[in-house]
């Protein structure tokens, strides 16, 4: 018999972990996500690349594909982007369409970067708004 106790959870379906996920923290909307990086907030693309060489990409996103991302996002880390440089860093996560962005944020948070948020929408709610995108 083991030591340790069992844990009987009911399976969780995608939709209701986004919603729990999502109740923990405030999302932007694309106009928000621009002004907040031209703020100096960090924006951080995690699409993959097939997405990014058919849609484009922001100016000035730093390109992180989601299998790397907390590797390259833990300012404790020893494999992380030169822009990692505090958990007080204002991160704002785009994903293609705003659903894999928001568990990225729930991955960097428990990593104490407490100010990351996503963009409702994604990449493609941002190039309907109008904002630059370049080849």
């Amino acid at each position: 018999m083991s030591d340790s106790p069992r844990r009987s959870t009911a399976p969780v379906g995608i939709d209701e972990l986004l919603e729990r996920v999502r109740a923990g923290f405030v999302r932007v909307g694309p106009r928000e996500a621009f002004a907040a990086a031209a703020d100096g907030a960090l924006l951080v693309d995690i699409r993959y690349a097939e997405l990014r060489e058919r849609d484009g990409l922001i100016p000035g996103a730093l390109v992180i594909e989601r299998n790397e991302l907390e590797w390259r996002l833990d300012p404790l880390g020893r494999h992380r982007a030169p822009e990692a440089v505090s958990h007080d860093l204002q991160v704002v996560v785009v994903c293609n369409e705003g659903y894999a962005s928001s568990l990225a944020v729930a991955s960097l948070r428990q990593l104490g970067l407490h100010r990351t948020t996503d963009v409702v929408g994604g990449f493609q709610a941002w190039r309907a708004a109008g904002l630059p995108v370049e080849a």
